[in-house]
């Protein structure tokens, strides 16, 4: 009787954490697994909006709508332009993140919480705030970087109705608004380096450089590998920067592949298309991560 007693109550606190995790696991389900599922079927058929009205009139076209996506030379801008905004803005944003992170992690710096404050408070200020003052910035006629321009004879740039210069205006903003989320975990991670370490190497007469690129960058490595994952797949949908300050233009030059999906979507109503152009980028930002990951696996085994 006391087995059979011990025996139910070790099953019964063997299902308990199951229990407490079903709530969630069944709130994933319902507004993840199943919405994913349901636009990968999407993504084979020819919803549009008069499906919407009349589900009888879908039909299934199989890879149609993948066929002609990569047929489709507007995509191919955006991926282009996409790639760009990520291989130009990801190395600036690490290099942000990092060196003011480095900078507050010095002992000579005062006021430490206040400036933490205001690196960071761009990162939770609402985009289309920030987009107001920017656009005062990029101002082709009395907008403050012209206005600095103009004391080294350069002549006004028109910043977002270039289209050589749109692009890069918007690597600035998403790197100005973003990195301070960075910062504060290579904050976290700088609290890890080894002070002993340091001190070591300052006896043997090493400079603050060797210091930084021996014993800092070396430590910093897992994180560091974090900071570039998550910022590469945040920067492969960025939508928001071209959706509010250039609409895609000028010349479709800062059309990014979320932007082109939502216009597809939501605008025109092909929404298989856009479900195809979707799990087009899912693939692509997995395959990155899978990369990253295979790099990380084989830096750690040498």
């Amino acid at each position: 009787m006391k087995k059979t007693g011990k025996s139910m109550s070790r099953l019964f606190s063997q299902r308990v954490p199951y229990l407490f995790l079903s709530p969630a696991l069944a709130l994933l389900f319902i507004f993840f697994v199943l919405p994913v599922g349901a636009a990968f079927l999407m993504s084979f058929t020819d919803f549009d909006l008069y499906t919407l009205g009349d589900f009888g009139s879908l039909r299934w076209v199989g890879f149609n709508n993948y066929l002609a996506l990569f047929q489709n030379a507007l995509f191919w801008q955006a991926l282009q332009n996409t790639a760009y905004f990520v291989l130009l803005a990801v190395p600036l944003s690490i290099a942000a993140s990092l060196g003011m992170a480095l900078a507050l992690d010095a002992k000579a710096v005062r006021l430490k919480p206040l400036f933490r404050l205001g690196f960071f408070a761009p990162v939770v200020t609402t985009l289309v705030a920030v987009a107001v003052v920017w656009r005062y910035l990029y101002h082709p006629s009395y907008g403050l970087f012209n206005w600095l321009l103009s004391f080294v004879g350069i002549a006004p740039v028109d910043w977002l109705g270039n289209p050589v210069w749109a692009m890069p205006a918007l690597v600035l903003l998403a790197v100005w608004k973003n990195f301070g989320y960075n910062m504060m975990i290579f904050l976290a991670g700088l609290q890890g380096v080894s002070q002993d370490l340091r001190d070591a190497a300052r006896i043997d007469g090493a400079g603050p450089w060797q210091e930084f690129l021996n014993i800092t960058i070396p430590q910093l490595a897992p994180t560091t590998t974090f900071v570039a994952l998550t910022t590469v797949i945040g920067y492969c949908q960025f939508f928001a920067e071209p959706y509010v300050m250039t609409n895609g233009g000028p010349l479709n030059q800062t059309m990014s592949v979320v932007l082109l999906m939502y216009r597809e979507g939501f605008r025109f109503w092909k929404m298989g298309y856009a479900a195809a152009l979707a799990f087009v980028l899912f693939a692509l930002i997995l395959g990155i991560s899978l990369s990253f990951m295979q790099v990380r696996r084989e830096k750690a085994a040498i």
